[in-house]
């Protein structure tokens, strides 16, 4: 049986606003990748059998891999991936991310599955962003490295687990502390801060004013 409390439930308001500071160009595709990270999550959020999210994941991934070569079926999601994201970002790196999803079937997560998880889902959408922005820099796809274990360790039951994955998203984060977000990529930024602010010992909630006002100041300075 798929365990729930491992499941990311992804779409929040902090990351609305977050979006909110991407350039008008950019915003259609970067909701569509969110838009497919929310689906894969609800997959195994909906999904009681390991098997049965296997099957649905890999139905997503044999998807998204056709989109190079194919026009989308009458699906919403891999339409709008198709008509905004595809033509910068090739359908074969969104494939990708499916396996992040897939490490989550696992009857528990140990270390090399959380890190799965990590390399594929987060490195991978925020490697996709960046690609849509237009800055390449590998301070970002590691940014979502982290924000992807922080992201998870907020919905793990078990303690030792969270913690395991807390603790590599604090090692993941520190390695990119000096980075200053070009003014391009503060959207992705924001969404990177907003799993930091996730970290503290005694984390605020999300939506708290606290919280929104650290997400303005990298938004105007980068840091």
């Amino acid at each position: 049986m798929v365990n729930e409390e491992k499941i990311p439930i992804v779409s929040d308001l902090e990351r609305a606003l977050a979006m909110t500071y991407a350039a008008p160009a950019h915003r259609a595709a970067l909701d569509a990748l969110w838009q497919l990270d929310d689906r894969l999550a609800a997959i195994l959020r909906t999904t009681r059998e390991p098997i049965v999210g296997q099957m649905r994941l890999t139905w997503w991934h044999e998807a998204l891999l056709a989109l190079d070569t194919a026009p989308p079926p009458a699906e919403p999601v891999l339409q709008a991936l198709a008509r905004d994201v595809v033509p910068r970002v090739p359908a074969r790196r969104l494939a990708d991310l499916v396996e992040g999803w897939e490490a989550l079937l696992e009857p528990t997560l140990d270390q090399d599955a959380i890190q799965a998880h990590a390399t594929h889902r987060g490195r991978g959408i925020f490697a996709a962003m960046a690609t849509i922005v237009s800055v390449e820099d590998a301070a970002i796809p590691a940014s979502g490295e982290g924000w992807a274990l922080a992201d998870l360790a907020r919905h793990l039951e078990a303690p030792a687990t969270a913690d395991l994955a807390r603790n590599m998203a604090r090692d993941t984060f520190a390695a990119v502390d000096n980075y200053r977000w070009p003014a391009a990529a503060r959207a992705i930024g924001a969404i990177a801060q907003s799993a930091r602010l996730d970290l503290a010992t005694d984390p605020r909630p999300r939506g708290h004013p606290a919280r929104a006002a650290r997400l303005l100041w990298l938004r105007v300075t980068g840091r």
